[in-house]
């Protein structure tokens, strides 16, 4: 192997590489990871931080030890560690060591993921951790898809793929172009929703939830058959959202009524389990998820409740070709990787998404399935869950708290009794500025409360009473 520190070019722009900084981010790497709890530090002003820091992008450059001291006390420091066990809000992660630390070899190997033929043996190793998940989904063994940077990127991508099938079976029928496109979802889908419904410019029709905030098929259908009665021929609706785990309140929708209603109308059925779906590798949680093999695309983030760092979300189709058609851009330049024999292009993950240039990103997921094995992950979803439901029996037993609803999953919600909103977060900013716990206020049914989302098998039940005493 060639050593590029002989270069003269590189040389000349960059200065030879150094196996002492090497040495020390990967120092520094592992003893993050040795941290039992990692440090819970709150926010800094912008001010502040240019004031520590001062200038750190210059035309000389500080070098690299200097870089990485800014980084490590000034920086760092001002971040707020999204796998501490009493980080609990919006949805934390908590990433293995091996993800971690592959995650470096990710990074440094200049790995291009978008293509079989620049990437054959990492799209393999993604695509055996999509083949885990798809499983755990009862997908056939014809589904597949790809690993994008978030739930977001997922929801977008598969509805703009159940708008193109639409639109090419309209075609295939003779139809027209319909006035406006639409989708059907809840008001508790995740927030992306609405956004793809923005950037694809389409329409969303609201469907009622029941009072756990939960999409039934008899709900869907009712508001779908009112909106008919009224004169809507519903012309133009094409895909329906269903959430595998609400973010707001940890629900499951009824996925398989869901899939009645998509299937009784010819609808794409898209399942939005960013969260939730995670639990799939849970006994206790299984059969919750009743319907899931129905749908015809789903997203599960690894880097929420899968141990994998951000960002990486699995983006599955049970119908790939259907994507595919939808997805891959024409170019010149790209018809080398279309037009060879069918038999030598196995995968390539820029089909199945809006994205062409990508990094790996589901190389770290994998690394760690392969390194701990599928039970190891089955046994810290269930920890999580078991935590979970005794914080639930814990919150019943005391006076000070009131539990809205018993879990469905990971997320508990609860209020504290007789506070106003202003005294959820005073107390929010107080116990984040002593390094107790992130805990933010959110809002259910227009009332201010708590929200613990619970993601990290380190998160104990001890941690969940240190910051309900702390509410008293």
């Amino acid at each position: 192997m060639s050593d590029t520190r002989d270069d003269p070019a590189r040389m000349h722009t960059f200065g030879p590489p150094t196996a002492a900084l090497a040495d020390e981010v990967i120092g520094y790497t592992l003893e993050r990871f040795a941290m039992n709890p990692p440090p819970l530090d709150g926010p800094r002003t912008a001010a502040e931080l240019a004031a520590d820091a001062g200038p750190t992008v210059t035309a000389a450059g500080l070098g690299g030890a200097e870089a990485l001291r800014l980084w490590v006390d000034v920086l760092a420091p001002a971040c707020i560690s999204q796998d501490h066990p009493r980080a609990l809000s919006f949805v934390p992660s908590a990433p293995t060591e091996a993800s971690a630390l592959f995650d470096l070899i990710v990074g440094a190997s200049s790995i291009y993921g978008g293509s079989w033929l620049e990437g054959a043996g990492a799209v393999h190793a993604e695509n055996e951790a999509l083949r885990w998940i798809a499983d755990l989904a009862g997908f056939g063994p014809g589904a597949g898809g790809c690993f994008v940077s978030g739930g977001s990127a997922a929801n977008l991508s598969a509805l703009v793929a159940a708008r193109h099938a639409a639109a090419t079976a309209r075609t295939a029928a003779g139809l027209e172009r319909p006035a406006r496109w639409r989708i059907a979802a809840s008001a508790e889908a995740h927030s992306s929703v609405a956004s793809t419904a923005r950037v694809m410019d389409i329409d969303v029709i609201d469907a009622p939830v029941d009072d756990r905030g939960r999409l039934t098929g008899a709900a869907l259908a009712g508001r779908l058959d009112e909106l008919s009665s009224s004169g809507d021929e519903l012309d133009g609706l094409f895909a329906v959202v269903a959430t595998g785990g609400t973010t707001n309140a940890g629900m499951i929708d009824d996925l398989a009524g869901v899939a009645d209603v998509a299937a009784g109308r010819g609808l794409w059925f898209h399942i939005d389990g960013a969260y939730g779906g995670a639990a799939l590798a849970a006994p206790s949680t299984r059969d919750l998820f009743a319907g899931i093999e129905r749908a015809d695309s789903l997203v599960v983030d690894p880097h929420k409740w899968l141990f994998t760092p951000f960002d990486c979300a699995a983006l599955l189709y049970r119908q790939p070709e259907l994507a595919r058609a939808a997805h891959t851009q024409h170019a010149a330049y790209l018809d080398v990787l279309h037009d060879r024999d069918p038999g030598a292009v196995e995968w390539n993950p820029s089909d199945y998404a809006y994205h062409l240039s990508r990094r790996a990103r589901g190389l770290p997921f994998w690394f760690s399935l392969a390194t701990h094995g599928t039970d190891a992950y089955r046994d810290a979803v269930e920890i999580s869950l078991d935590v979970t439901r005794r914080g639930a029996e814990l919150i019943d037993r005391l006076d000070h708290v009131e539990l809205l609803m018993e879990p469905m999953l990971s997320v508990l919600l609860f209020r504290r009794v007789g506070w106003t909103p202003d005294d959820y977060r005073v107390w929010s900013d107080r116990v984040l500025a002593e390094g107790l716990t992130l805990t933010v206020p959110t809002t259910w049914r227009g009332e201010t409360v708590l929200r613990f989302c619970i993601v990290n098998p380190r998160t104990t039940v001890d941690d969940l009473a240190m910051i309900l005493d702390a509410l008293r």
